[in-house]
């Protein structure tokens, strides 16, 4: 499908570039903006997190330009579609996985995931259990995720727009406030530089998307209640699963990584120690090497 005709007024020149390097599929009624990489397999399928978009992944795709990658923005986050009174939940999201997931046919797929993405994964294995995944998932990388969220240091705006005043405060969320709140989970070593957040922020307020932040934040509570399901999915799924963590990040911290741990001992782990919750922009060719070589591997 050619990208529709939308106002960009409110985007960055960088994304404008970007948002003219994909285009949009129609799921479920809904346009959602994908990207696709032509390259060697095995497909690589690229999961992001909250609040932001595929557009973390550009310079990955970018150190890797020999390798056949798809990215894509979940519904309500980047330049998809973003309803104002969907339930934005994370199984929803793993449908959407699914129905990209199927373009790639047969072939089996590598998907790494980030933050919220890779709770997604944790649905998608235990579809993979119950025998009704309608795609081969070859290989899993997660890179830093709030899987076990007991043991998680939520942000201060993310307890707040998961509680009863979450609508006003997407109401009253703006470039300043989002800017501040988004440079703490970045490390020291690698600051958010200026041209980044102004880059984020006109992806979150593309079609008005920081008014819905509220509901965005979903998935916060079905990680409570499906954490016995996704727990068991990330405990006995069969297939093989790596982990690249962030050191310095204070929303997935080592008490996260350790409890993703005990739950997967099995798990390969790439400690990235002077890095914080966004490893793919603080360090993209440490994140490049870790996918390169799991893609070489497969």
């Amino acid at each position: 499908m050619r990208p529709r005709v939308t106002t960009t007024a409110t985007l960055t020149p960088r994304v404008q570039d970007w948002r003219r390097s994909g285009e949009w599929i129609k799921l479920s009624g809904h346009q959602i903006f994908t990207r696709d990489q032509a390259g060697q397999d095995p497909p690589l399928l690229l999961l992001h997190g909250y609040p932001s978009s595929s557009y973390d992944w550009r310079h990955a795709c970018e150190l890797l330009p020999h390798r056949r990658i798809t990215s894509f923005d979940f519904l309500g986050f980047g330049l998809s579609d973003k309803p104002r009174d969907h339930v934005y939940s994370l199984h929803a999201h793993a449908d959407t996985v699914e129905a990209i997931a199927e373009r790639h046919g047969t072939e089996p797929v590598v998907l790494v995931a980030h933050d919220m993405g890779t709770s997604v994964v944790t649905e998608l294995l235990a579809r993979d259990l119950e025998g009704r995944l309608p795609f081969r998932l070859a290989t899993v990388v997660l890179l830093n995720g709030s899987m076990v969220i007991e043991r998680a240091s939520l942000t201060i705006s993310q307890k707040l727009l998961r509680s009863r005043l979450g609508p006003l405060a997407a109401r009253l969320s703006n470039k300043r406030t989002f800017r501040a709140q988004f440079a703490r989970i970045f490390s020291d070593d690698h600051p958010l530089d200026d041209e980044e957040a102004a880059d984020q922020w006109s992806l979150l307020a593309y079609n008005q998307g920081h008014r819905i932040l509220d509901r965005l934040t979903f998935y916060l509570r079905e990680r409570v209640t499906y954490a016995p399901r996704w727990h068991g999915a990330l405990r006995d799924w069969q297939g093989r699963l790596e982990l690249g963590w962030g050191g310095r990040d204070p929303v997935c911290t080592e008490a996260v990584l350790q409890a993703v741990i005990a739950l997967r001992p099995s798990s390969r782990l790439t400690r990235l120690p002077q890095l914080g919750h966004y490893p793919q922009l603080e360090d993209p060719s440490a994140v490049a090497a870790i996918i390169e070589r799991v893609a070489a591997e497969t």
